[in-house]
């Protein structure tokens, strides 16, 4: 009997058991398929019920003809190509609206299924952490999220840019992508272009590193966070600001100004002397010019920092700080200060609190620069900064503010006006030997100079490939250095200045004190390989002529 049964199952039976499975496994693969589309259509906003409706109806539709079919290989063939298709026709729609790390079925994505995703974030980092703004230690992101793809570009970003120096990055948004350019040693280079789908994830990690509003895209923002890179501490600004491209992004390295001394700004052994020595005196006014981006906020505040903060009660006035000074009291002028309307009467509020030494920053009205007059008189020393070409127009400027001639000189110790030049990388710069002709244009005496130096010459390995200088990225200069035109004021040319009847008669003394010009200062630098003449003609042939005002 139970034979009989077995061979009736085997030869009357109309179901195989192989055919059986194969249909329920496809049947309840179906079924996970429209779960997810479901689903997932409504994390990337597109249409749910749509393209739910599809999924489920050519599903439906083909199992009815797979079993309609005369053949069993062709009725699980049509079922395959019919779901497979509308399911890679979905997938292909989803994947044109999420960023690269959502999409689906691509070749990153079936990498990282057999890849841990935490390890490749961390090894993402490339020793570099982020310290937020309110001075905790940003944690590693999840996998396969916004943030983990923000971090990945920060990483990329920060690690470039702190090995080329760069001291500032500016992202401008274009209609397809973000343009990219770094400010290094002064000089703004351009960098490969970024997608905007990276820019608003990183972006939106920056945000949150110094928080910001995240929802924010008009209104400027500005923060502040750290990078540690190979136990080093950087500090950052970033500043947004909406436009009708996108948003625009520029991230500072903020300078540590409370190291930076006299010593380290590039003056020559006079000058340098000469400028120490304000020390020593119980008052008067120091006036500090330049063009904009030449470095006078630093030597503003390594003059500051030249007195004792111990022993001096030091103040600042200033529209921006660049950097926290320690031991100084730094004062910011903003509108919104209870009964201050005016930069004068700002300054003037500080005066009243009776320091010994007043820094004054942006000093562009008659007003401030008749109260820091007042100051030098009654017992302070007072440093101002200007914006000027050289140092007479520099004083010319101050004269209008002070009509009365007497009064303007009578404490005034001195006047400086720099720029900031590149300086030649010593691992990689060239020497060479000049014509006679150059030496003579330049007054370089060729007894003493032998050889100027210039940007070393790109090296190429055997496959022609540049290879640049570990130390200056292959740019030929590192770092930057001042140039200073110094007019120090004793009693001699300070009488002289009174009776003087123009500013030409007036440079004509300083240059018999023994003043150089800012061109023969740079010379100087030029002879002594600091830098390279074609530097310096670049720096000031960017500048309009100095002319030196006759009146």
């Amino acid at each position: 009997m139970p034979i009989l049964l077995a061979a009736a199952t085997e030869y009357g039976g109309y179901i195989s058991t192989i055919k059986f499975a194969a249909f329920v496994g496809l049947f309840f693969a179906w079924l996970p398929l429209v779960r997810w589309v479901h689903t997932d259509t409504q994390a990337v906003r597109t249409r749910v019920n749509t393209w739910t409706a599809v999924i489920a109806s050519t599903g439906a539709g083909a199992i009815i003809i797979w079993l309609l079919a005369p053949f069993f290989v062709i009725g699980i063939l049509l079922y395959l190509i019919a779901v497979g298709a509308t399911a890679m026709a979905y997938v292909v729609h989803r994947n044109a609206r999420v960023a690269d790390f959502e999409q689906v079925l691509t070749i990153n994505h079936l990498k990282g299924i057999f890849v841990d995703e935490k390890k490749r974030i961390a090894a993402a980092t490339k020793g570099m952490s982020f310290i937020t703004a309110n001075e905790n230690k940003a944690p590693l992101p999840k996998a396969k999220t916004p943030e983990a793809f923000g971090y990945k570009t920060a990483c990329e970003v920060f690690e470039d840019a702190i090995w080329r120096r760069t001291s500032d990055v500016i992202f401008q948004p274009n209609p397809q992508s973000y343009s990219v350019i770094y400010n290094i040693d002064g000089v703004p280079t351009k960098q490969p272009q970024k997608t905007k789908e990276q820019m608003e994830y990183f972006i939106h990690y920056l945000k949150q590193l110094a928080d910001l509003d995240v929802n924010e895209r008009r209104k400027p923002q500005t923060g502040n966070f750290k990078v540690i890179k190979d136990r080093q501490e950087f500090k950052w600004q970033i500043t947004t600001a909406g436009s009708t491209a996108g948003e625009q992004v520029k991230l500072t390295k903020l300078e540590a100004y409370s190291l930076i001394k006299l010593e380290d700004i590039g003056l020559d052994p006079d000058q340098l002397l000469r400028l120490k020595s304000i020390r020593d005196l119980d008052k008067g006014i120091f006036i500090i010019s330049g063009p904009k981006k030449s470095g006078v906020t630093t030597t503003f505040y390594a003059l500051l920092k030249n007195h004792d903060p111990f022993l001096n009660n030091i103040n600042t006035l200033e529209r921006k700080p660049a950097a926290e000074l320690s031991n100084i009291t730094q004062n910011t002028y903003s509108l919104t200060d209870t009964g201050v309307t005016t930069y004068a009467k700002k300054l003037q509020t500080i005066l009243r609190t009776a320091p010994d030494i007043v820094g004054v920053a942006d000093c562009e009205d008659a007003q401030s620069a008749q109260l820091a007059c007042a100051a030098a008189r009654d017992g302070k020393i007072v440093y101002i900064t200007l914006e000027a070409a050289n140092a007479i127009e520099a004083l010319g400027k101050w004269l209008k503010f002070i009509p009365d001639r007497n009064y303007a000189v009578k404490n005034l110790i001195g006047i400086l006006c720099q720029r900031l030049t590149r300086k030649l990388c010593n691992e990689c710069k060239q020497a060479y030997q000049p014509k006679q002709d150059l030496f003579k244009k330049l007054n370089i005496p060729a007894d003493k100079t032998k050889l100027l130096y210039r940007p070393g010459e790109v090296q190429y390995d055997r496959r022609g490939r540049p290879i640049p200088c570990q130390n200056c990225q292959g740019s030929g200069f590192f770092g930057r250095t001042g140039i200073f035109e110094v007019a120090m004021v004793d009693d001699k040319i300070r009488a002289a200045m009174k009776q003087a009847k123009s500013l030409r008669e007036i440079s004509s003394h300083f240059r018999r004190s023994g003043m150089l010009y800012m061109q023969e200062q740079a010379v100087k630098k030029v002879a002594d390989g600091v830098t390279s003449i074609n530097e310096v003609i670049r720096k000031f042939s960017g500048v309009k002529k100095e002319s030196r005002p006759g009146k």
